[in-house]
């Protein structure tokens, strides 16, 4: 029976909104990060292999630079965010515990809700970085689907010549000419491939999980916010129950007093 009730006890405790927007954060940020690195380095693999592109001696910076740049972005949003992540339950768990000890030996510290209004803060500012970078993932979509439909169209429409300039999309500059055309040999090879269609399939999955991602901030707001109001207005209820409190005792002492004056005028 002691047994049950302190399982009880512990699984009240749990804050399961915390919760449940750690579990989305975690699963966006790893399908971000997961298949958005692999979609890069596919894109490596079909600039050299079907456009004939190579990497550019010395501290030049390239396509290729700006990829393994993106790479190590993706390393440090993925270091970042684990430790985020916990952070956030940990205020969760103290937060949760501050409501529910309210009328226990717990003081509600300023310092506590000092820290709430920070994270509220800090997450607002995650939230707006994961809209850009969910902007910014959409633009990868957007070329790999129109190369998609540049094979798609070559396939259903026979004796179509059309081509596909990286300038166009900014990826080299406007002095280099680096085009691929539904009758070269590579660009029926390109679109033969699963390579081409595993990294376009990769990079939608990565903006599936920027979206979870910012889903899940959107949803630590929510759960900062109330925590923050409770834990506010449970501070006032703090304080109306100390100075209570203290108004009962002097009321207390006051009639302890005129007892024993009276006691004492008796005898």
């Amino acid at each position: 029976m002691w047994c049950f009730e302190c399982c009880i006890k512990c699984l009240g405790g749990i804050p399961y909104a915390s919760l449940i927007a750690t579990i989305l954060l975690y699963a966006g940020v790893a399908l971000f990060c997961g298949c958005g690195h692999e979609a890069l380095s596919g894109t490596v693999n079909i600039l050299q292999t079907y456009f004939e592109m190579a990497r550019t001696a010395g501290d030049t910076l390239d396509v290729f630079t700006m990829i393994d740049i993106f790479k190590y972005v993706i390393y440090g949003i993925a270091a970042a965010f684990f430790v985020y992540g916990i952070l956030l339950m940990v205020e969760g768990f103290f937060t949760t515990g501050a409501i529910k000890d309210l009328y226990g030996d717990f003081k509600i510290t300023t310092c506590g809700r000092c820290v709430s209004a920070w994270f509220i803060m800090l997450t607002y500012l995650f939230m707006l970085a994961w809209l850009g970078v969910t902007a910014f993932t959409s633009l990868p979509v957007y070329m790999y689907f129109n190369l998609w439909t540049i094979c798609r169209n070559t396939t259903l429409v026979e004796g179509a010549n059309l081509c596909l300039d990286l300038r166009q999309f900014g990826i080299v500059t406007i002095g280099e000419e680096k085009k691929i055309c539904t009758v070269s040999e590579n660009f029926l090879r390109m679109c033969e491939s699963t390579e081409l269609n595993m990294t376009f399939h990769l990079f939608i999955v990565a903006l599936a999980g920027a979206g979870a991602a910012v889903i899940a901030m959107v949803h630590y707001l929510m759960v900062l916010s109330a925590n923050w109001a409770y834990v506010k207005d449970a501070c006032r209820m703090q304080k109306y129950e100390d100075i209570k409190s203290k108004e009962e005792q002097e009321l207390h002492d006051i009639h302890s007093t005129r007892s024993k004056e009276r006691l004492n005028a008796y005898t």
